[in-house]
């Protein structure tokens, strides 16, 4: 079996700090927010894994879809020796690119989280032998540090992540990713795409409430994590479309007034009767507006591909 080597960028108690300050600024900001990270304890990422199944909701069978299409075509273009891929998580819908890359020799998984690094580190190499894999524990959105491993590197940030981040953050995000990359190297990019706002608002608001659960999770770990005493069924799920911003927004509604304390932080919360907390951004995209911020981030977008619906789309750049 190949080694598996996994580094800590992150402090032991950086995930701590970083809830504490989220929630300290989310919830005194006007309006309320908290990020959608903090939905995926281990019964937020099952929650999702089933999510990623329902009718509704097509971003994971339509990036497979063109993952499957494609992998061969990118693996030709990139020649890619590392394969370096940002919020891994499970990942699964990687190992169509890992197979199709037959020069790879290091597979670079990043995430915040350790056990789902190590988990999906033993299955690909129980699968894949020759493999090596170096995992990183790392916040890829507050600047990366790279093993030394051959070239050319394909730089992968799948499932629509992106989306999640706002346009300052995404423009930080693309600079940083542009920071990463040598000549030759590549990012592959996933992004969902505007389109029909009941199929993007029924993605988000499936009708066996899988996302509601899912969205209420993160009232569960702020209650455990910072002794809240949220009351998750005080809230109602809501997930609207900005037809300005072309992004949909998950809120948690209040059904009533209430008083929210969170001990851990001394923060007392008010909440008035039908008053949101915003809880994802998940903006959509057209092929000009990523050519323009790739752009803007020095990054020449040179392969487009959908899925044969056109839902959603992957681009393969180049430091320009």
């Amino acid at each position: 079996m190949s080694p598996f080597l996994l580094t800590r960028t992150l402090p032991e108690d950086a995930t701590d700090a970083a809830l504490r300050a989220d929630v300290l600024h989310g919830l005194t900001h006007t309006p309320k927010t908290l990020p959608p990270k903090w939905f995926y304890d281990a019964r937020g990422s099952v929650l999702f894994d089933e999510i990623t199944t329902l009718p509704e909701y097509y971003p994971t069978r339509a990036e497979r879809e063109i993952l499957v299409a494609r992998s061969a075509r990118i693996a030709e273009v990139t020649g890619a020796r590392t394969l370096i891929e940002l919020g891994s998580g499970s990942s699964d819908k990687t190992r169509h690119l890992i197979d199709a890359l037959t020069d790879l020799h290091t597979y670079v998984p990043v995430d915040v989280s350790e056990s789902a690094l190590t988990g999906a580190a033993n299955t690909l190499l129980a699968e894949r032998p020759s493999l090596s894999v170096h995992a990183l524990v790392a916040d890829f959105t507050q600047g990366l540090a790279l093993p030394g491993t051959p070239g050319p590197r394909l730089v992968a940030f799948l499932g629509g992540t992106i989306g999640n981040l706002l346009p300052a953050e995404r423009a930080a995000f693309l600079a940083s990713v542009r920071g990463l990359l040598s000549p030759g190297d590549s990012l592959l990019l996933g992004t969902d795409l505007v389109k029909d706002a009941s199929v993007l608002v029924s993605a988000y608001d499936d009708g066996a409430g899988v996302t509601a659960a899912f969205n209420k999770n993160v009232l569960h770990v702020v209650n455990r994590e910072l002794g809240a005493d949220f009351d998750p069924e005080a809230f109602g799920h809501v997930a609207v479309w900005d037809g300005d911003r072309e992004w949909i927004e998950m809120r948690l509604r209040s059904r009533l007034a209430q008083t929210v304390k969170i001990p851990a932080l001394d923060l007392t919360v008010d909440f008035e009767r039908g008053e949101d907390l915003r809880t994802e951004v998940s903006a959509k995209f057209r092929e000009d507006g990523v050519r323009s911020e790739l752009a803007a981030a020095g990054l020449k977008l040179t392969h487009w591909w959908t899925d044969e619906r056109g839902r959603f789309a992957l681009s393969l750049s180049t430091a320009s």
